[in-house]
């Protein structure tokens, strides 16, 4: 239990000097060695005295007494949950506590006392809590919608990336036929147009197989780079068209004439008279 002795500044010109009483002096004297004096801004100076031995060991090692602990009765659906904790601290910090025991994140928690939700910042000691109280916790709506919404997200990011890495996969074989066709007329080798123009056919559907998914964030980077391949292809083969074009229009003709030897006439003429 604590005992207080306030003590008021005297002087002559009505309370501004640094003198004390004469009562304040000699309570002062008499009490120095066990308590201290604080001088608060409205010049008054009081004495607080802790007694009780608590008081006198908390003295006796020269710092303050550190806030009681206290023991809360937390009921959480079906679940109770008995938590200790300080009794300055917050409810932000009593969540903490309890996420470890469960399993719901502070921001995913909803701490109710006496009726009313309690914020982050509030005080258990300044809103009433003492030990054996009891709150209510439940998991805050705004963060189920939350998370259902980003799990939502999540399967859409998932379905798309697996949709861009099947084009790709096809995308791996066309890129290799188109090196393939590269290599045959680099030889100077003429290959059917009708390879060129299936392998544009089968690019220009992965490129519309591709615009048709809904991607997001690194989802959206991944289909870039894909359809950038897809436009490479394309563009290579038309390269390669004009190419195999130029080999057969090189061809040179080289028939041959049948040649025929010079043979003496034999033919004889009848005379007419």
């Amino acid at each position: 239990m604590a005992s207080v002795v306030v003590m008021h500044r005297s002087s002559s010109d009505g309370g501004s000097s640094s003198g004390w009483s004469e009562a304040a002096a000699a309570a002062a004297a008499g009490d120095d060695e066990r308590v201290g004096w604080e001088v608060r801004p409205s010049g008054m100076v009081v004495q607080a005295r802790e007694l009780g031995g608590a008081a006198t060991g908390a003295a006796a090692g020269g710092g303050p007494l550190p806030p009681p602990e206290i023991r809360v009765r937390v009921k959480y659906g079906t679940g109770r949950h008995e938590v200790a904790v300080s009794s300055i601290a917050t409810f932000g910090e009593l969540k903490k506590l309890l996420a470890a025991r469960t399993g719901l994140l502070p921001a995913d928690q909803k701490l109710t006392y006496k009726g009313k939700e309690r914020r982050n910042a509030d005080y258990l000691d300044a809103c009433g809590v003492k030990n054996r109280s009891k709150l209510v916790l439940d998991e805050d709506p705004t963060s189920v919608e939350r998370r259902y919404i980003e799990r939502r997200k999540n399967a859409k990011i998932e379905s798309a990336n697996r949709a861009i890495g099947a084009i790709a996969l096809e995308l791996d074989k066309l890129a290799d036929q188109v090196t393939s066709i590269d290599k045959t007329i680099a030889r100077g080798s003429k290959v059917a147009d009708v390879q060129i123009t299936t392998l544009v056919e089968l690019l220009m559907r992965l490129a519309v197989k591709l615009e048709s998914i809904h991607a997001e964030g690194d989802s959206s980077s991944r289909k870039n780079i894909q359809a950038k391949r897809v436009q490479k292809c394309v563009e290579t083969l038309d390269v390669l068209k004009i190419s195999n074009a130029r080999l057969q229009s090189a061809v040179v003709v080289t028939t041959k004439w049948e040649t025929f030897d010079a043979a003496p006439a034999t033919t004889q003429w009848e005379l007419f008279d």
